[in-house]
């Protein structure tokens, strides 16, 4: 299987989740700071379609990474309905442009299930994204460090348990939880450290909290 197979096979599920969303929910807030929903799914729609030039001078503009991603997902969603960027977002899994093409498709793996976390766990849903897909996200987040997801930080000095896979990672003090509940909470998003259990737990919350 090619490396961009599980990325395609996931977005193209992640597509049927989402188009079961209603406005209401389109526009409540997601985990990520400051992002609605509906900017959520702007910004994968952006990660997929922004071309090199463009993003350079939002940089410039925004001066920063942060910013400028923040900027770009802002404005599309502005002036394109979740339907539409579904619309979008289909078109472009099987014909990314700009960014899209040259990001590694392992790490867009982890952005999209990361986000689709943001989005169902802000909602009050309880995910169904197939366990292969959430246990390659972990296997490249606590191994590969990224400088835009903490994960790797995060879970230094931790042994993680995810309970409802045949996955471990590290050693030291234990965290346990569902798989896609560690994805979301070692990337910085405090929602679900409440259902992490373990003599680690404590550690990795204060840690998520920092920032």
């Amino acid at each position: 299987m090619s490396a961009g197979e599980p990325l395609r096979a996931n977005d193209e599920r992640l597509l049927a989740v989402f188009a079961g969303l209603g406005p209401g929910e389109w526009a409540a807030p997601s985990l990520c700071a400051e992002w609605s929903n509906h900017q959520v799914l702007a910004h994968m729609v952006v990660g997929y379609s922004c071309g090199v030039g463009e993003f350079g001078a939002a940089l410039l503009r925004y001066r920063g990474f942060d910013p400028a991603n923040t900027a770009l997902a802002v404005r599309l969603a502005a002036a394109r309905t979740p339907d539409q960027l579904l619309d979008d977002l289909a078109r472009l899994i099987a014909e990314p442009s700009g960014l899209g093409r040259m990001f590694p498709r392992t790490l867009l793996l982890g952005d999209h299930v990361t986000h689709e976390l943001d989005i169902l766990y802000a909602l009050g849903r309880q995910p169904d994204i197939p366990t292969d897909a959430v246990v390659a996200v972990l296997n490249t987040q606590v191994t590969v460090p990224n400088p835009f997801v903490p994960a790797y930080r995060n879970s230094r000095g931790l042994r993680l348990v995810a309970g409802d896979a045949d996955w471990t990672h590290g050693s030291g003090p234990t965290v346990s939880g569902l798989a896609a509940e560690l994805v979301s909470v070692l990337g910085n998003r405090p929602r679900m450290l409440g259902a992490l259990t373990g003599d680690g737990a404590a550690e990795l919350a204060a840690r998520v909290r920092m920032g």
